[in-house]
């Protein structure tokens, strides 16, 4: 792996001059923001601050200087996903490779200054890290896989007085037997006084860990408290489940990220959903606290007051956001909320203290499922006083029409669907529209909110689709081919085929992957693919054989060891697998905008705009442009007046919007997509903007990994400076 940083030429000084003596309106606020020789900004929070506002507070970089910026150095992380959001304290950039080796740059030149290695394969999402410090103690901490390390920031040594040799197991503490446990702190812990708080990642199919938010002492490692999303007898909420479902059920997992309110104590926690995903006879009840929002004591870990976003959730309907903590006005009155952003398109907001509803919730009513064993809750709970961020209803008059092939092709698939808009339970044999679909309309990069009140948003607005088939283990396969349905086909599809990028497909696996590579990707996870450490291996084997047989009945194994090994988690019916509904030229087979960037006055609940975000430079090429596209990673919002993001998964961009109108000011080009959200920081008087970027969702596009960080030339700002000096 390539380990050098890369500074970049500026432009020529003379073209900085004459733009910045042509341009008008040089200021925000009335101040440039040239910071003294030697100061630094940090961005020492994942999200900003513990708040997870993505706010900065900098105007270097604004609405009229952001023309200028160029790209200011490069690091190469390595090959594959890279989704960080870095933190910066003082002038040391803290950051993770593509293989999970903890790095630390500098932040103004992108040189390597220290790295970590765990040694141990990891190929799991890593967002983030979280960053300590009392007095003369300082401590980074840092998830490799299912291990929490606290790291000497100076050196990036493990710190050994901390855990067992310098880390804490993640797998650990949760009440069952830990080597089962597949839980990844893909987002990172936030800090409260002495405390790390953390949730985990874990299985999307049983058997997959109980979910919990734990505290664990920031010197010792040793747990403080823990909060069990799946709550036990005596607990409140054990009575929206079956009596003994805590013993079994898996996830309901704290997985995007948190926010802490530091002034009351209140840790915000958005939870997942409960396995399986699609199918919940096992589960009947509401499910609490699954696909909901928590509002723990963050010293004792108590819950103080909880929604919860879907009742019974069987659409993998998950809050897939960090929540953000903004004040409004209500009433002629300032008021402390926390925001949450959902999959559905909808922005939920309430009184950070008491959980009151700033705008009314309300419950209503929906179809209940016809699948056998499913018991659907009566009601979903739908927000009406703030306006939706994606489409809610897919029908006929919005599908495609690119081409007349492609429109033809989108009318005959879209008659043999069912689409009535949210809320429909999944059929048998009949696909159902999920939209916005199942990556979207909010995704994990998180929301950015400015001190007005003003929520930005970047949503995917593509629709999936899914179904359910009965499980009969008498029927048609071997013991691999029982095993992949069972524990693969959810996510891969039952012709392997999958959903790319999002899923790959298997099909010819045999050809591009090794038994031992299957057999390291199922004992370690990739990308979006957990582990799955509760599988025995002889079972992981017989998938083995069938992969690589591409799908062959091939004889071996004993069918009746398999079929009845655990009768409880092998479920009536399963999921048909994640389909996005696309045209013949893969396509979004509905009409534009495919992705959206938004701005919501949360004040009012009304948009203050809202554009198409991403292009295909496929279609630009052929004079379609402003298409949107899908996203992942967020934006932030600074108050030099602008919104950064990048996200697009096509165009390679990093842009700069208006944020009062949207207006694009500046576009940048990515040498890969920036599939993360960007940070800004201050360090010698010079303000940065960073971004993560990787090829892993385009694999039509170059490969790579790189972080890559863009200023204003020294010219620019000498320049600036000296107009600003002549001005009355």
């Amino acid at each position: 792996m390539t380990r050098t940083g890369k500074l970049v030429a500026g432009v020529a000084a003379g073209a900085v001059v004459v733009a910045w003596a042509v341009a008008a309106g040089l200021v925000v606020s009335g101040k440039f923001d040239a910071a003294p020789r030697g100061q630094t900004v940090d961005w020492a929070s994942y999200g900003g601050t513990t708040a997870g506002d993505r706010y900065s507070k900098l105007t270097q970089i604004n609405t009229q200087t952001v023309g200028d910026l160029k790209e200011a150095w490069r690091f190469d992380a390595g090959m594959g996903g890279l989704q960080t959001s870095p933190l910066v304290v003082g002038r040391t950039l803290y950051a993770y490779s593509t293989n999970q080796q903890v790095i630390a740059l500098d932040g103004a030149s992108g040189k390597l200054l220290w790295s970590f290695d765990a040694k141990v394969p990891a190929k799991q999402p890593a967002r983030g890290l979280t960053y300590w410090s009392e007095g003369g103690e300082r401590r980074l901490f840092a998830g490799v896989m299912s291990d929490l390390y606290a790291l000497d920031p100076a050196t990036g040594q493990p710190i050994r007085s901390f855990g067992e040799g310098g880390k804490i197991d993640l797998r650990k503490d949760l009440g069952n037997d830990y080597t089962k446990n597949a839980t990844y702190l893909t987002s990172p812990g936030l800090v409260y006084k002495d405390m790390i708080i953390v949730g985990f990642r874990t299985s999307e199919n049983k058997p997959a860990a109980p979910g919990a938010v734990r505290a664990y002492d920031v010197r010792t490692g040793k747990l403080r408290w823990i909060f069990h999303t799946i709550p036990r007898p005596g607990q409140p909420g054990h009575e929206s489940w079956p009596a003994e479902a805590w013993k079994s059920a898996g996830a309901a997992n704290v997985w995007a990220g948190m926010a802490i309110d530091l002034e009351r104590g209140i840790v915000f926690a958005p939870t997942g959903s409960a396995v399986n995903d699609f199918y919940g006879a096992d589960r009947e009840g509401d499910n609490l606290y699954a696909n909901s929002l928590v509002a723990l004591d963050a010293n004792t870990g108590k819950r103080i007051w909880h929604f919860q976003g879907v009742h019974h959730d069987i659409w993998d309907r998950d809050f897939p956001s960090p929540p953000a903590l903004v004040t409004v006005m209500k009433e002629g009155r300032k008021v402390d909320a926390v925001a949450q952003t959902s999959k559905q398109g909808f922005v939920f907001l309430f009184e950070r203290a008491t959980g009151k509803p700033l705008f009314p919730i309300e419950e209503r009513p929906f179809p209940a499922s016809d699948v056998p064993g499913e018991y659907t809750s009566p009601t979903q709970p739908i927000p009406t006083g703030i306006e939706p961020f994606a489409r809610q209803h897919l029908t006929a008059d919005m599908l495609t029409t690119r081409t007349p092939a492609a429109q033809a092709a989108a009318q005959a698939a879209f008659k043999t669907f069912r689409s009535e808009g949210q809320f429909i339970p999944l059929s048998v044999g009949r696909q159902t529209v999920v939209f916005p679909g199942f990556d979207g309309g909010a995704e994990w990069g998180g929301p950015a909110v400015d001190p007005k009140g003003i929520i930005y948003i970047n949503s995917n607005d593509v629709a999936w689709t899914g179904g359910l088939t009965k499980v009969d283990p008498k029927l048609g396969a071997t013991p691999g081919a029982f095993l992949y349905q069972d524990v693969c086909s959810a996510c891969h599809g039952a012709d392997r085929k999958g959903s790319p990028p999002e899923f790959p497909s298997l099909v010819d696996i045999g050809s591009r992957m090794s038994a031992d590579e299957i057999r390291q990707v199922m004992n370690s996870g990739k990308g979006r693919m957990p582990a799955f450490p509760a599988i025995p291996d002889d079972y992981k084997n017989m998938v083995i054989e069938y992969l690589r047989s591409n799908g062959a009945e091939t004889p071996g194994g004993d069918r009746e060891v398999v079929t009845k090994a655990d009768p409880a988690d092998t479920p009536a019916y399963r999921f048909t697998g994640y389909k996005k509904f696309l045209d013949p030229d893969g396509y979004p087979a509905v009409k534009p905008p495919w992705g959206t960037l938004n701005a919501l006055d949360l004040n009012t609940g009304k948009y203050l705009w809202k554009i198409p975000l991403g292009e295909y430079p496929a279609l630009v090429a052929q004079g379609l442009r402003n298409t949107g596209s899908e996203n992942y990673g967020g934006p932030i919002v600074t108050a030099g007046g602008l919104v950064i993001i990048g996200a697009t998964i096509y165009d390679r961009k990093l842009r700069a919007f208006e944020s009062a109108t949207g207006k694009l000011l500046w576009q940048g080009d990515l040498p890969f997509a920036g599939n993360a959200t960007p940070v800004t920081y201050m360090v010698d008087g010079k303000q940065y903007v960073l971004i993560a970027t990787s090829g892993a969702r385009d694999k039509s596009g170059p490969q790579g990994a790189a972080y890559v960080a863009f200023a204003l030339p020294n010219t620019a700002l000498k320049q600036h400076k000296k107009i600003q000096g002549a001005r009355p």
